[in-house]
């Protein structure tokens, strides 16, 4: 008789009906070239969707070319980056896995190299690109200083959001996720460390939320009432005087009333010097008290490895998901292991029972 699981007992959003609760947590690849995906990402996303991941969820994807946090990172502002991301969606829903995506802008932190060649800014000579800010802060010593966004390039910023909406649901996402976390844009604009505006967006926590705000509507609009949208914040700076997880809490809030579905909560990635106490499922309490205080459906990142932990904060109701990261880059078959070591039975693919 198998054993019931909370990790891998179904969970409906709107009209997407997810088969488990893990979910592959979007990883930047920095192998694309001009915003396009290619055969590593098809193998990369393709292998966690074999591995029975009921979400797997495309790398912070940029909404313009300035968006990107290197030259390397996949876009969807243009036609040609939308039909190379339909192989991937078709490869995924194929497997019985969910297709999705996480939009996004890198601000301050855009026009760096790949890590592996040092992860630094890049020079316009080197082949970098002007970076954009909220307030012409950098992000630390070493990075250039900002522009400073005007009323105009806001505009354009919500128009680019809105065309990279468009151009997920033709490429056959079905899932969207805004980025709003890791000291990328729009964690920019909420953190009063990042954002020292003077006029109607910065300041005050209303007018620091109101961009984001502002972007969560118009992608709603877009995006269909059927299809989930998911939002990923940083619960906190882990810096006095930055933004936290009670602003957090009333931020979460205003995107339920707007339509966003499920909050992944993360936390941090706005300044280095910050000290983070890492540790095994050290940001799930984040999420709980989330999920505690708005009642909208949480998920729980950041170390988590093994299958009883992952099973422990769904079953308690930490979290209502997990989305896991690192672990699936040692193990794209995660799932099907922690299922092993639950006593789940799952389907397998058909090309893969004959080691079931």
């Amino acid at each position: 008789m198998p054993n019931k699981s909370a990790l891998f007992s179904p969970l409906k959003i709107r009209d997407i009906v997810f088969k488990n609760r893990i979910f592959v947590s979007p990883m930047c690849q920095y192998s694309a070239n001009e915003g396009i995906p290619n055969e590593w990402h098809l193998v990369h996303l393709g292998s966690r969707a074999v591995g029975q991941a009921a979400l797997v969820m495309a790398e912070a994807t940029a909404v313009s070319a300035s968006g990107r946090i290197s030259p390397a990172d996949t876009g969807l502002w243009s036609q040609s980056q939308v039909e190379t991301f339909k192989t991937l969606t078709r490869f995924i829903k194929e497997q019985g896995c969910i297709a999705a995506v996480q939009l996004a802008h890198a601000g301050r932190k855009a026009s760096t190299s790949e890590p592996w060649r040092g992860g630094k800014p890049l020079s316009i000579p080197q082949g970098g690109w002007t970076v954009w800010a909220p307030s012409s802060i950098p992000f630390s010593s070493g990075y250039p200083t900002p522009q400073t966004l005007k009323d105009e390039d806001l505009s354009d910023l919500v128009r680019d959001f809105e065309r990279a909406t468009q151009h997920a649901l033709l490429a056959g996402f079905e899932v969207l996720e805004l980025h709003m976390a890791h000291g990328y844009l729009l964690h920019e604009f909420l953190s009063p460390l990042s954002n020292q505006r003077q006029d109607e967006f910065g300041g005050h926590l209303e007018n620091r939320i109101r961009l984001p705000l502002m972007i969560v509507e118009k992608v709603r609009t877009l995006w269909p009432k059927n299809l989930p949208l998911f939002v990923r914040v940083s619960a906190t700076d882990w810096v006095e005087g930055g933004w936290d997880l009670s602003q957090t809490i009333s931020f979460v809030r205003e995107l339920g009333r707007r339509g966003v579905d499920l909050i992944d909560v993360s936390t941090g990635g706005l300044v280095p010097s910050a000290k983070i106490p890492i540790s095994p499922g050290f940001q799930v309490p984040f999420a709980t008290e989330i999920k505690k205080e708005t009642s909208l459906l949480t998920g729980a990142v950041g170390l988590i490895t093994q299958a009883q932990q992952a099973e422990e904060i769904v079953a308690t109701e930490k979290a209502d998901v997990v989305f896991i990261a690192r672990e699936f880059l040692r193990d794209p078959y995660f799932p099907i292991h922690a299922a092993k070591e639950l006593g789940v039975e799952i389907s397998w693919p058909h090309q893969y029972e004959r080691a079931q």
